[in-house]
């Protein structure tokens, strides 16, 4: 529900409405745009029946339509911004991550954190367990990729972004990694997404290949309504009739997002579109239709690496595509 509160209303009147529905089990959150409201959203009304009518300074109660309430523009109209080691995210600066599909080295993390952050990236990417569809696939090296990336970040000053498999793997994950990533495949494994919503880490939380815009922000809500709304979405290519890529990127889904829910969202043109040739111009599309960031691979040797060489570009160019990326996010009022 939606709580719209008079004007001139004192604080303290303000602090017992919101700590009255703290105290019944409710998230809120309060804005003050137009109107001062407190949007609250609770996991059960049934078992938590409250009554509003007790607060005089109440004008109006309205509901929250949409079904994904919490991470709807209903619940929060300004953008969510998730600061993590002052790097911000969802703000007016566009967000960079790079690296590897998979963690193969500490050399080859290094590497790739060295060249690609001289370029600009804020955040280093890597899978140290890796989802492939065959089971005969490179399956990545484990904890010792955590370690490679945790390093190779620390020594160039970035964050690290990787995939979380299994619920059995977040406590470990959460020790090196800055933000937990749920996969594609993961994106409706719904008891994962609770499980994951619990830890006090920022997520980023990528589209099933076959998921609607109303799935997506519905998987986002599983996160949210267990505490975490530092949500960071991601649109990585759909599945459709198309095979002359990976995946069909749908950018569309970055405006659209943007007006119904006011989490962050990345552009991953890697495995949004599988090809080479299409990785910078989707890139600069991303940030053009308003995206807070892309995630690109990038690989030192593609045709040697162990897994998705053949959509990893090398780290010159990669600094070439950053050269114009930045260009873009000046022309639309934002930075790199």
């Amino acid at each position: 529900m939606i709580i719209v509160i008079n004007e001139n209303t004192l604080q303290s009147d303000i602090d017992e409405v919101a700590q009255y529905l703290l105290s019944n089990g409710y998230q809120i959150n309060i804005s003050n745009n137009k109107d001062l409201t407190i949007s609250a959203v609770v996991k059960n009304v049934k078992d938590s029946p409250i009554n509003m009518e007790k607060f005089s300074c109440i004008k109006e109660i309205k509901p929250i339509l949409a079904k994904y309430k919490l991470v709807s523009r209903e619940f929060k109209s300004e953008d969510t911004i998730i600061n993590i080691k002052d790097i911000k995210i969802g703000g007016t600066e566009v967000i960079v991550i790079s690296g590897p599909c998979s963690v193969e080295s500490l050399d080859h993390a290094m590497e790739v954190a060295s060249a690609t952050s001289k370029s600009g990236a804020k955040v280093l990417r890597g899978g140290a367990y890796k989802p492939r569809t065959s089971p005969y696939s490179f399956q990545g090296i484990g904890a010792e990729g955590l370690s490679y990336l945790r390093q190779a970040a620390d020594e160039y000053n970035m964050l690290v972004v990787t995939e979380v498999l299994d619920i059995r793997d977040i406590e470990l994950v959460s020790q090196y990694a800055d933000i937990l990533q749920v996969g594609a495949r993961n994106m409706q494994n719904f008891r994962f997404l609770q499980e994951i919503g619990k830890q006090n880490k920022p997520v980023l939380l990528k589209r099933g290949v076959s998921a609607t815009i109303s799935e997506f922000l519905l998987a986002a809500e599983y996160i949210a309504i267990e505490g975490n709304l530092n949500i960071i979405l991601c649109e990585r290519g759909i599945r459709t009739f198309e095979t002359m890529t990976r995946n069909t990127l749908d950018l569309s889904c970055v405006p659209i997002i943007k007006h119904l829910s006011h989490l962050p969202i990345i552009v991953d043109p890697s495995h949004g579109t599988g090809r080479i040739d299409c990785i910078e111009s989707m890139s600069l599309a991303s940030i053009a239709s308003g995206a807070d960031g892309v995630m690109i691979e990038v690989h030192p040797c593609p045709e040697q690496a162990l897994s998705d060489g053949d959509q990893s570009i090398t780290p010159l160019e990669f600094n070439n595509i950053m050269i114009k990326l930045k260009e873009v996010s000046n022309a639309i009022g934002r930075y790199i």
